[in-house]
């Protein structure tokens, strides 16, 4: 058997140069021109050939080739692979900017025409038959049901992560009991109270944020002081209790606002709710609330609001100031201190004292929440447009 003897180093540089088709090297052979040893390791090394370390023979100068080109593969594999991936991970993002751009040109547009932008959806619907429902819905709910599609504002597309329009209704559309379908109803209430929720819970998050911060802080300016008094005065805490002001700082679920909503508004068809923008069924003694129909003398009335952000607002205050619902505000404050997501499902059950039903209460919002799926709106999060962008209404 015979042993294949070494290259000769001079041979191998020539051998790589033609298996990196190094053309320089090629032609100077070709015309019979003599290159140096160190001339050939220069111009393999100006094309970036590495240069053998030991003598190699034919094949040992294959497999560096070899090794090299697979290397190449792997890496322009790698590249391609972070690529995909990379389109794959900011594509919500691409999407939430598109529907941001696509809502602020609708919004801008209906605004500047609020007549004509409405009846654009219902000529499309004129060409075809109109079924009984359409026939007994008046143009204010035909009006906000048009609008929500021309938005394209669907809470399918919310509960899988979309961000919610900020179309702020300031009343509900006084014949939404018409709409015959219980689910399509139930989904326009929804819609309608969902970003007027989201947008107080925001406007207190702030607040909470800005009070850590100047908590934080060793020294505060006077207009720091002033705005902790005035938010004392807000959560009517009189002995300036910072641990107080704390709890009753936060948020009220999204599933829970729209459940309790839902529950003592009859889904906004009740009269409280269609006339005085009641949609939490708060009492008062005082002139400014509407007399139950079944009421003797000088009882109760149901507090009245000049809009539906009013009622949201004060229910939030009644959550988080009333002693009634101190067991509330204390598992709220337990759940951010175990850094878990305060969720409807877990508060209501400290809203016995809502109803005279009590227990009973708390069961019908359970099931209110469980069966609607509310809780898949929790954590929704508003479009980010600038204040020119939203509507109001």
């Amino acid at each position: 058997m015979k042993v294949k003897k070494n290259i000769p180093y001079r041979d191998q540089l020539i051998e790589l140069s033609r298996l990196y088709k190094i053309e320089e090297i090629k032609s100077y052979i070709n015309s019979k021109k003599k290159l140096t040893t160190s001339q050939i390791e220069l111009i393999l090394l100006k094309n970036k050939v590495r240069l053998p370390e030991h003598s190699y023979n034919k094949k040992k100068i294959a497999e560096i080739k070899l090794k090299e080109q697979v290397l190449t593969n792997v890496l322009v594999t790698c590249c391609l692979i972070i690529f995909i991936i990379s389109l794959v991970s900011i594509r919500p993002y691409v999407k939430n900017i598109t529907s941001e751009i696509k809502f602020s040109y609708v919004a801008k547009e209906y605004k500047s025409n609020k007549k004509s932008f409405s009846e654009k959806g219902f000529n499309k619907k004129r060409k075809s038959k109109k079924s009984d429902e359409d026939n007994k819905i008046s143009l204010d709910t035909r009006i906000t049901l048009n609008l929500f599609e021309n938005l394209k504002y669907d809470l399918k597309n919310i509960r899988l992560g979309e961000s919610v329009k900020p179309v702020y209704l300031s009343k509900l559309p006084p014949d939404l009991k018409n709409i015959k379908s219980t689910s399509k109803r139930k989904n326009t209430f929804i819609k309608i109270v969902l970003p007027l929720i989201i947008d107080e819970n925001d406007k207190i998050l702030e607040n909470r944020k800005k009070l850590f911060k100047i908590l934080g802080k060793s020294v505060n300016s006077m207009g720091e002081k002033r705005w902790l008094k005035r938010r004392f005065e807000d959560y009517q805490i009189k002995d300036e209790d910072i641990v107080e002001l704390k709890l009753r700082m936060d948020i009220v679920p999204v599933s829970l606002a729209i459940a309790q909503a839902a529950k003592e508004s009859g889904w906004g068809t009740s009269r409280f709710a269609l006339e005085g923008n009641a949609m939490f069924g708060q009492w008062t003694y005082g002139k400014d609330g509407i007399k139950p129909k079944d009421s003797k003398g000088k009882g109760h009335k149901v507090l009245k609001f000049p809009m539906l952000r009013s009622s949201i607002m004060a229910y939030q205050r009644n959550l988080n100031t009333h002693k009634a619902y101190g067991e509330f505000r204390e598992k709220r404050a337990s759940l951010r201190e175990d850094n878990k997501k305060i969720s409807g499902l877990d508060l209501v059950n400290y809203l016995e004292s809502y109803a005279a039903t009590g227990k009973d209460y708390v069961k019908i919002l359970t099931s209110i929440i469980s069966q609607n799926k509310l809780t898949d709106f929790d954590h929704s999060i508003l479009m980010n447009t600038n204040k020119d962008s939203s509507l109001t209404l």
